[in-house]
């Protein structure tokens, strides 16, 4: 089955037919390292690896390239308000970027440049002066500006006439622009903030400029297959690397455009000023679990506003509960098979692969992973209703077993969950083991019993003890 991509260029849903046969180089606007990264950070870093997931899934060799901004006025902002080397600063989060991303379970990119790095802002110099040759930038006091009136197709993805433009530009007062929409390439350093040696003078790449250039030498392409990131970025950074990249090179930056929608926090915009500005280390020690983020962002269409709230997350928990269910149910009896009846039929039911390819057919249309949930939920569903009621049935185990696997794989392959969820047996020693500290409890050995339960949870199984008795689960 082919993929339908809604492309945010030309505002449709296209079928999507990489540049090479078989293979997709991907980029996405990665993070500015000046503070924490955040849950709105969070659903980015996720969406995009999930795409990534599910094209690979596909059979595609995908390149996948997110760079890191570790140079901008937010950093060196913030640098000076901390009073602290912005270089220190940098390094700081972008530790925190890595073990945020770590916590969640999301896969590092094939390359995660940042602009400073060795021979990447040369590069950046290399691309103005060719753009001041060809025309389309000039030099001023203040540094190097793309002239927006000089490319005719300026404002093709965002949509949005000149004027339309214009009512929302700002110019600083030490700019020398000649067009207010005229963007900077080159910022001449002020004293004390850092800089690089240039034809212009000593000063800093432009944001839009570095993540054109690095893009672009990372993948090893003039076209991208696929560039990403947040909605808020399509004007005017986004809309500025498609006119610094098509008009040095004549061709298309990117077949396709993919942009996610924001994250709001019960129903407002997410700020400091606010006091609503959830990081994702808060969340994980609050929650204690990553898959719960994930499947709250799984509950809505990538492209659509998502509105978190304490009791979406509660809903989102009990949701999480029913794979843990069918996981420690259906292992229970692949553990311990019952005994199968006797001239039962043995035809093998056809839910699993029903909605299997169901889940398949909703992520192959743009990626719809709300869709894509529910039908893994009516797989957990129809699993659960086999367990009751076919007890009975020769292929009993073996169909519960290849549900629980349908369940696993996509849910972990695709969707990246499970991380704390294995559907691995237990050994003839953890079985012993769990045995024993049931026995403990009955006896009410209690100290024996704590020191079983210890003993398992350094093999990295939960011992838990319910009403209805003990129950286990990885952890």
């Amino acid at each position: 089955m082919p993929i339908f991509i809604y492309n945010s260029l030309t505002r449709s849903k296209e079928e999507f037919i990489p540049l090479e046969p078989s293979k997709v180089n991907i980029y996405t606007c990665g993070v500015t390292v000046y503070d924490n990264c955040h849950i709105g950070h969070a659903r980015s870093l996720y969406i995009f690896d999930l795409i990534r997931r599910y094209l690979k899934y596909k059979g595609f060799d995908v390149r996948f390239v997110r760079n890191i901004t570790d140079i901008d006025d937010k950093i060196i902002n913030r640098a000076n308000e901390l009073k602290v080397d912005w270089q220190e600063l940098v390094k700081k989060y972008i530790g925190r970027y890595y073990e945020d991303i770590a916590a969640l379970g999301i896969e590092k990119a094939d390359a995660e440049p940042c602009a400073t790095e060795p021979g990447n802002i040369a590069e950046m110099i290399k691309h103005i002066e060719a753009l001041i040759n060809k025309g389309y930038a000039y030099i001023t006091d203040s540094g190097v500006y793309f002239s927006v009136r000089c490319f005719s197709g300026y404002g093709k993805l965002s949509g949005q006439g000149i004027d339309q433009m214009l009512s929302g530009v700002r110019i600083e007062s030490d700019e020398k622009k000649q067009d207010p929409l005229d963007f900077a390439l080159w910022k001449r350093s002020k004293p004390d903030e850092p800089y690089w040696g240039s034809p212009w003078g000593r000063g800093r790449p432009g944001w839009h400029i570095e993540c054109s250039v690095m893009s672009m030498k990372y993948l090893e392409v003039q076209t991208l297959d696929i560039h990403a990131g947040g909605r808020d970025l399509i004007f005017p950074h986004h809309e500025n690397e498609i006119a610094q990249v098509e008009a040095l090179t004549g061709k298309p930056f990117a077949k396709y455009w993919i942009h996610h929608g924001l994250l709001t926090i019960n129903t407002r915009k997410m700020a400091k000023s606010l006091g609503n500005f959830i990081t994702i280390q808060k969340f994980i020690d609050k929650y204690h679990e990553a898959d719960l983020l994930k499947l709250f962002f799984l509950s809505a269409h990538y492209s659509q506003v998502l509105d978190y709230s304490d009791e979406k997350i509660v809903e989102t928990n009990n949701a999480l509960q029913r794979f843990k269910v069918l996981f420690k149910k259906a292992q229970g009896i692949i553990d311990n098979p019952p005994k199968p009846g006797i001239g039962l039929s043995a035809e093998r039911p056809d839910f699993i692969e029903k909605h299997r390819n169901k889940f398949l057919e909703a992520m192959d249309d743009d990626f719809n992973t709300a869709r894509a949930l529910s039908h893994l939920f009516d797989l957990v569903n129809d699993t659960n209703k086999f367990i009751d009621a076919e007890e009975r049935k020769p292929n009993y185990v073996s169909v519960i077993k290849a549900a629980q696997e349908a369940v696993f794989e996509l849910g972990k392959k695709i969707f990246g969950l499970f991380s704390n969820l294995s559907a691995k047996p237990l050994t003839a020693e953890e079985t012993e083991l769990i045995k024993k500290r049931e026995d403990a409890r009955v006896n009410k050995d209690f100290a024996v019993s704590d020191e079983l339960r210890e003993a398992l949870r350094k093999r990295g199984i939960i011992v838990e003890d319910t009403k209805d008795g003990q129950t286990w689960r990885r952890a």
